[in-house]
């Protein structure tokens, strides 16, 4: 479950797209999308075509073996009953009901990073080498697990004595609140997930004055967005995206770009950008996504409440669990969410793709950089599939392809620029 969390929180922090572009050269004397579009589109080509469907291929059937490693590591420490253990240390160290729950947690959380942490290391440390995308040596990278394995049992257990508290007192209808305490800890990470979080694995310093500087201001001005601060954060020490956010919920909102995004781009592209991630702020994503979860989170409770009881009459002697309100059930329910949200996968993957969507057209129509958008979207192809076909797009995509964003920016150049023009691009250069 702790691993579910993080998922869910991983989806709330999706903040947006990263950036390139492109500089205009050869005029055509009549503008057309089609052919404008695959006048970048085809800028990949040959090998780094192959590199970059390869990489994203591979991560569909990440997917799915994720998910069958987590299952596996639940269904481990279930029959080995170290679930069971971990209860009776927990009952040892208190008596005190409600506090039991978060003691478990603690080896249990750890038990879960161990456990995965051959499979962790292969696909976020090694893959990611392999295909050219990780900064990072081996003593940094895992430097920030340590960090997020620290943030798990701070966060974990609270919310495990939280939901646990609910079925205490609600044993039937503790799915409705559990649903309550779930979106009341994603608030809280959006709240405090820029000031407290994001700190510990980046540093933030004040964007320097200047004309970009002022255009982004102005943008976030022209709808109320707080851009009293505005800052740049060091991602190029973990790997070369590119990526920009606002974040934050009422004191804490924030504007936020990563040095790629500086260092790779000129200013079209990154108005590009910014104007996309203002779209999320002011077309109230982080707010929707918060509800649409919520009701897929309810969804999955309510299964695990029909479910996890007739297992526990069935395997729970074996396990050594009593009940629902066990301690030692958390990986049971742990494993029923893991197999619900792999079914909800593509149900999840359209809700953040139709908010990126809208975001894009925001960002089209607020920083006016079609062609800096279009150059964006081929430097994501870097690790992004450009061309999926249409049931893959909706099934594995979490964001609009490469494809897709290239002929919306040609659309709207097309509609909103007067005496278009065709833009040569040119191959993107490696860096």
């Amino acid at each position: 479950m702790a691993r579910i969390l993080l998922f869910i929180f991983a989806v709330l922090l999706i903040a947006g797209l990263p950036a390139e572009m492109a500089l205009a050269q050869n005029a055509a004397p009549a503008f057309d999308v089609e052919q404008a579009s695959r006048a970048y589109i085809d800028t990949l080509q040959g090998a780094d075509l192959e590199k970059s469907n390869q990489y994203f291929e591979g991560g569909y059937w990440l997917i799915l073996w994720g998910a069958l490693v987590a299952i596996l590591v639940d269904l481990l420490i279930l029959q080995s009953r170290l679930s069971a253990r971990f209860r009776d240390w927990a009952e040892r160290v208190t008596v005190r009901k409600w506090l039991q729950p978060a003691l478990y947690a603690l080896p249990y959380v750890i038990a879960g990073f161990l456990f995965t942490l051959p499979w962790t290391i292969y696909t976020d440390f090694f893959r990611e080498r392999q295909y050219g995308l990780m900064s990072q040596n081996f003593g940094s990278w895992f430097g920030e697990q340590m960090i997020g394995l620290a943030i798990s049992l701070v966060v974990f257990p609270l919310l495990i004595m939280a939901i646990f508290a609910v079925i205490r007192r609600a044993p039937k209808t503790w799915w409705i609140w559990g649903t309550g305490v779930i979106s009341i800890f994603l608030f809280i990470g959006l709240l405090l997930g820029p000031v407290f979080i994001s700190p510990l694995f980046n540093d933030y310093s004040e964007m320097a004055e200047g004309p970009l500087r002022d255009r982004i201001v102005a943008m976030a001005a022209e709808y109320d967005i707080p851009a009293d601060n505005i800052y740049v954060f060091d991602q190029s020490k973990q790997h070369k995206r590119i990526s920009a956010n606002v974040s934050g919920v009422g004191p804490t909102i924030r504007v936020s770009l990563n040095d790629n995004l500086l260092e790779r781009t000129d200013p079209a592209e990154v108005a590009a950008v910014m104007g996309h991630e203002m779209g999320h702020y002011v077309l109230g994503h982080s707010w929707r996504t918060v509800l649409i979860l919520a009701l897929i989170v309810a969804i999955g409770l309510f299964i695990v409440a029909r479910l996890a009881p007739q297992l526990i009459e069935r395997h729970g002697a074996k396990w050594g669990i009593g009940s629902i309100a066990d301690p030692a059930a958390i990986p049971l329910l742990s494993l029923i969410l893991t197999v619900y949200f792999l079914a909800a996968t593509p149900a999840i993957n359209s809700l953040i793709r139709i908010n990126e969507s809208e975001a894009d057209r925001f960002g089209l129509d607020t920083a006016k950089e079609p062609d800096g958008f279009a150059k964006v979207a081929m430097r994501l192809s870097e690790y992004r599939k450009i061309e999926p076909g249409p049931v893959e797009e909706m099934l594995f995509f979490d964001h609009p392809s490469g494809a897709t964003r290239v002929r919306m920016s040609m659309q709207w150049k097309a509609d909103h620029v007067e005496n278009p023009v065709m833009v040569n691009p040119g191959k993107l250069e490696k860096e």
